[in-house]
């Protein structure tokens, strides 16, 4: 990734900032500019509240290249409480705890480091809930 296309995607990895359909109110994530309900435009910014529960996992124990340093680690389908189901990795969290239902809060972490710069992206992951719901 260049060091441009993560600053204009800043918004959708630190904030979890997607769209809201001004048309039927349908909330979309990522930003697509285009309901996938309605097909009308959906260009008005809407920030996530973070917080879902975990809709299924898996754990990855032999890792893609780059993400050898975060092995074993969860991937999960989370469902937003605004409605979106979107894919992340799960921290502070051990594999064996994970189940589907789990409460689950958005944190910023360290995806990546790229080039000979080192350049780090962070992004969004996914943790247990430290509030009851």
């Amino acid at each position: 990734m260049r060091i441009a296309q993560n600053w204009r995607l800043k918004a959708q990895r630190y904030n979890l900032t997607g769209e809201i359909c001004e048309e039927c109110g349908t909330k979309i994530f990522p930003p697509r500019d285009v309901c996938p309900e309605c097909v009308k435009p959906a260009r008005t910014p809407y920030t996530f509240s973070g917080k879902g529960e975990v809709y299924s996992y898996t754990t990855l124990y032999d890792a893609p290249a780059g993400f050898q340093q975060f092995a074993p680690y969860t991937v999960a389908l989370v469902k937003l409480a605004e409605g979106p189901l979107i894919t992340a990795q799960l921290t502070d969290v051990d594999p064996e705890e994970v189940s589907i239902g789990m409460p689950v809060e958005m944190t910023t972490r360290k995806v990546s480091v790229e080039g000979n710069e080192g350049l780090i992206q962070y992004g969004y992951k996914f943790r247990k809930s430290i509030w009851s719901r």
